[in-house]
């Protein structure tokens, strides 16, 4: 039986997962990922140093490869990871530039200059994505405006996953999930856009080409074997970013599958096979990205998740964390538990999640977060409940949405990441939305989604609905109450839905003031 690398490029740790055909995990490796600051000067300006990078990638691979026992049978890798992070590279294949990490600020000055010249409107309608600073394209402009001798000495800009796959085969290409992050690909033609280009001053051919997901890249190199401890042969497939590798290894293949995944981001995936960039996509707040099934792209909704829970434990949980400690047990079961003594409703508490804006499918980035409905009797706990709440009414917004705007019609909701594995929310984000809400039983389904994509690279498997069948588990199910979500619904229909446009006013004069 042929064994697969997923090799997962996160922004907290840099993990090589070996799997068989089955989706059996067979050994791992982890190192964390490293974040440079690179200006004494400028504090929050931080960066990815392509070495520190690569280290972490060949100590991860290795660890994992000297666990199995035979390294022959690995027969092929594909690497996934964060998008829009990349770095200019000479002809030989030098990296002349640290990689601009996605928590860097500098760059939102280009994207404000240019948004406002050419319309965030305008941007979507010719490559499909909503125009984020983070994006590629003002990386670039960046570069130009305050290093140009770098930009002229460029062969091409590699995305962090094209940097990786460049050092183990040589070869320098992206894929159509990875491109998008850019914003400047065109997904109806599969190619880079020449006009939008031109008007942000940046030269079409310093990004190589787009392939595919699944495009075998070439076999390893011998220094990269011996670094790695991969066995010379070892096939480099082209991945794709992270969450798309993972609506893969979940079956996110069709437009019956939404595909939940929590962690920082909470985002929502569903497949399809069209490319209708319109006026209502673009209103709706949803996007389109390449999907690393072959033919199909995906809409793609994002809101800010997980950092409102952390919020909640660094500031709210003082008491929690010390119990959790005293007793060593899990500090987020500790947190469960306090929550769950909170009445449904959390006591007439409710929370806007909106401490990094509004995402999708009302995005505004001057809304504000907020408590509301405060009284003498509501108590601490109930706070903690509204903010698990509040999260859930914004996924069922975002969820409702795609049937609101006619972008599918999903039967099953399928839920991944860490949010997935705490039985309390997700049971209250089933009561909240009225969706049963599945759990699959699978070890990271990210790196487990790109060694996937290595397997059809190499024949493996003969489709992605074979992998999908291939790589299934059991289940956890989680049905909702219907008694609750009559209440849940009330709540949310004559409360939650109107907090956002409510606190508007308000939240925009505090946004202008002191965010």
């Amino acid at each position: 039986m042929a064994y697969l690398m997923g090799i997962d490029l996160g922004s907290t740790s840099i993990k090589a997962v070996v799997y068989d055909e089955t989706g059996n995990m067979i050994s791992s490796g982890s190192q964390p990922t490293p974040l440079t600051h690179d200006n004494p000067a400028q504090p929050t300006w931080c960066v990815w140093e392509p070495k520190r990078i690569w280290d972490s990638v060949v100590y991860a691979v290795m660890e994992a490869t000297s666990k199995v026992k035979d390294v022959q049978d690995i027969k092929a890798l594909a690497v996934t990871g964060f998008g829009m992070d990349g770095l200019p590279m000479d002809r030989e294949g030098n990296p002349l530039y640290p990689m601009i990490s996605w928590h860097c600020p500098r760059t939102i000055p280009q994207y404000e200059a240019f948004t406002r010249r050419i319309g965030t409107e305008n941007i979507f309608h010719r490559t499909g994505k909503r125009a984020m600073d983070i994006d590629t394209i003002y990386r670039m402009q960046w570069m130009k405006e305050n290093h140009p001798e770098i930009l002229d000495a460029t062969d091409k800009w590699l995305l962090i996953e094209d940097y990786i796959n460049y050092m183990l085969c040589g070869v320098k290409a992206t894929d159509y999930s990875m491109a998008t992050c850019t914003s400047a690909f065109d997904q109806r033609t599969h190619d880079w856009c020449d006009d939008l280009l031109r008007e942000a001053g940046i030269s079409k051919n310093i990004f190589p080409k787009a392939y595919p997901a699944g495009r075998v890249l070439g076999t390893i190199l011998p220094m990269a074997a011996r670094e790695t401890g991969l066995a010379p042969g070892t096939v480099v497939v082209l991945g794709g970013h992270d969450f798309i590798c993972a609506a893969l290894a979940t079956g996110a293949i069709d437009e019956s599958v939404l595909l939940d995944i929590t962690g920082t981001w909470e985002m929502l995936v569903l497949a399809t096979d069209q490319i209708n960039i319109t006026d209502e996509l673009y209103e709706s707040g949803y996007y389109l990205e390449g999907h690393v099934a072959k033919g199909k792209c995906c809409y793609v909704g994002s809101t800010v998740s997980g950092d409102m829970t952390e919020w909640m434990r660094r500031n709210l949980c003082a008491e929690e964390r010390m119990i959790a400690s005293a007793q060593e047990t899990d500090i987020w079961s500790t947190i469960m538990e306090v929550c769950r003594k909170s009445p449904p409703g959390s006591n007439g508490c409710m929370f806007l999640p909106h401490f990094s804006g509004a995402g999708a499918p009302n995005r505004d980035p001057d809304s504000m977060g907020a408590f509301v409905g405060l009284h003498n009797a509501v108590r601490k706990r109930d706070m903690m409940r509204s903010i698990l709440e509040g999260l859930d009414y914004q996924f069922r917004m975002m969820a409702d949405s795609f049937t609101a705007y006619r972008l599918g019609t999903p039967q099953r909701i399928v839920a991944t990441g860490g949010a997935a594995y705490n039985k309390f929310w997700m049971q209250n984000k089933a009561d909240v939305t009225g969706w049963r809400l599945e759990v699959p039983e699978l070890y990271e389904a990210t790196p487990l989604g790109a060694a996937m994509v290595a397997g059809l690279g190499i024949g493996v498997y003969a489709s992605e609905q074979q992998a999908v069948e291939a790589v299934r588990r059991s289940v956890t199910i989680y049905e909702p109450d219907e008694e609750l979500h009559k209440r849940y619904d009330d709540y949310y229909q004559n409360i939650y839905v109107k907090l956002q446009g409510a606190l508007g006013d308000v939240n925009h004069a505090i946004s202008k003031r002191f965010r």
